[in-house]
């Protein structure tokens, strides 16, 4: 109940987040198209939004706060604890200042490595290189949130980074508006892309200082020393280092799908990023809540050496997973078409483009429960201050989805590529669990099993009921708005209310579970 509680609080913030990311970039969509500044765009907010989720909420994350636990839980308490996170902070600042920096003096060499084939379109490599230098100072401020959303993750205050990112698409939704005043009747999308990613770097800073006053209200006051490599942020370094490259299996995929989209097409990128949002709803939502409450309670079973717990919070962890990403995977593939028309096609956004991109999403969302699963995965690794494992199943893992793309690219375009990352998401997560398994230190359960069974058996009958209903529906999703709305709710709601149907009678949702939840949620008594 408790793992229950912590990410129903993650998921429900995140959800409210992912629903203004989707009203951001169905704006976007309609705004500028899938065309050059569209890709330029792309390409400069995928540099820092995948170093973020590389080091910052990555490697860092998954380092700092097993570390900061273990004090807080240790001898020392609270006291060693914030020693530990000064420390932390004092070297921590400086490395993301040099480090934005310099990858700010080099952004032509890196444009070029990842994109040498914009130089071949008039205006579109000096674009994206301008972009990626404007939108870059986000990483150093969304770095900093991630080390103070550590600091509250491990106090089970969970809300405030879940917060953030709400934060952060309401300043880009407003960029987005001023850039599109700003453009007026000129046509001009460099408007646009300006004001925009300008609003990429002023969001990091509007998060950072929400959780710098979040921080100050929890009773925890940070203080910037001079840096100081202590043997605690050695080892901090050191347990980075890996898992820098180990967490980040989808991001580090990122780079090498970005890599091989900008030789497609114009336009392939930025419907592959379009199309990767929809994919990240449910991972966002799902994975993303449940791998950051499982860190800090998982690594305190491991301090406390108690293996039950530990192998009962990872199965509870593994059956919330599936129970959500398989129905959101099966649902995502069968009604593709629909959310892409419904509210992705018109303005700039032709209809051409909505085929593409939902094929591009039906590929994705193969390996959406693979995406998630590795994301609880981890912890059992990164808990346990082991981070050179994960790095081999990842390196494994892109080996095999740079050889894979090198193969499909040619013949199946953007369709192969996201095919692709699908594809090498599973191997790494199969990777990580049978080296769980070995260990000793995670099972999969006959109980796990048999209740991931029922869920399938629930998918089915609801994939069955989405597919009779996408046949009628289909049309719609070209008309008025009403008819799309009114629509897209009553494909959404009648397959919600099928699977859990059919889940709770068949035995795939653990019935003493709701019941208690239904009791907690019943009507009010009256009472003061």
């Amino acid at each position: 109940m408790s793992l229950l509680k912590h990410t129903s609080t993650i998921a429900g913030f995140t959800l409210l987040s992912r629903i203004f990311g989707f009203v951001r970039d169905i704006m976007l969509a309609r705004v500028l198209g899938a065309g050059l500044a569209g890709d330029a765009y792309q390409l400069a907010f995928t540099l820092p939004n995948t170093f973020r989720r590389l080091f910052a909420e990555g490697a860092f994350s998954v380092a700092f706060v097993p570390m900061y636990s273990r004090k807080l839980a240790g001898e020392g308490g609270e006291e060693d604890a914030a020693r530990f996170a000064d420390d932390v902070l004092s070297v921590f600042i400086w490395v993301l200042l040099g480090f934005s920096a310099l990858a700010m003096i080099a952004m032509p060499i890196i444009v070029l490595g990842l994109a040498g084939e914009y130089q071949s379109v008039p205006g579109k490599f000096e674009l994206s290189v301008f972009l990626s230098r404007v939108t870059f100072p986000y990483l150093f401020f969304i770095s900093l949130v991630a080390m103070l959303s550590g600091l509250l993750n491990a106090r089970s205050r969970f809300a405030p980074g879940a917060i953030a990112p709400v934060l952060f698409n309401l300043v880009l939704i407003s960029g987005i508006i001023a850039g599109y005043s700003w453009r007026g009747d000129s046509g001009d999308d460099r408007y646009v892309v300006y004001a925009l990613s300008a609003a990429v770097s002023l969001s990091g800073f509007v998060q950072f200082l929400y959780l710098w006053w979040a921080v100050r209200r929890a009773g925890l006051k940070l203080r910037i020393k001079k840096p100081k490599l202590t043997p605690e942020v050695k080892q901090l370094g050191m347990v980075i280092l890996p898992a820098t490259f180990g967490a980040g299996i989808y991001q580090i995929s990122q780079f090498v799908d970005t890599f091989f989209a900008t030789s497609l097409p114009q336009g392939s990128l930025t419907l592959l990023k379009m199309a990767d949002r929809l994919n990240q709803m449910p991972l966002g939502i799902v994975g993303i809540a449940l791998g950051t409450a499982i860190l800090p309670m998982l690594s305190r079973h491991i301090q406390s050496d108690d293996k039950a717990k530990a192998q009962n919070l990872q199965s509870d962890a593994f059956e919330m997973a599936t129970l959500l990403t398989l129905p959101a995977a099966a649902a995502l593939a069968i009604c593709a078409p629909a959310f892409v028309n419904a509210f992705f096609v018109g303005g700039k956004f032709k209809p051409e483009d909505g085929v593409i991109m939902s094929y591009i999403t039906m590929a994705l969302v193969a390996g959406l429960p693979a995406y998630v699963i590795v994301k609880i995965l981890n912890p059992g690794f990164f808990a346990r201050s082991d981070t050179k494992t994960p790095v081999y199943t990842a390196l494994i893992s892109l080996i095999f989805n740079i050889i894979l793309n090198v193969w499909v690219v040619r013949s199946y375009g953007i369709v192969g590529l996201a095919g692709a990352t699908a594809c090498s998401a599973t191997l790494n997560c199969l990777l990580l669990y049978a080296v769980l398994h070995k260990r000793g230190w995670f099972h999969f359960t006959a109980q796990l099993g048999n209740r991931i069974f029922r869920q399938l058996i629930a998918t089915a009958a609801m994939s069955a009921a989405l597919w009779w209903m996408m046949g009628i529906l289909l049309p719609n999703f070209s008309s008025d708005i009403l008819t799309r709305v009114s629509s897209l709710i009553l494909l959404v709601g009648g397959g919600m209310a099928i699977y859990f149907a059919v889940g709770y009678l068949v035995g795939a949702l653990d019935k003493d579970r709701v019941n208690r939840l239904l009791r907690r949620s019943g009507p009010a008594t009256g009472e003061a």
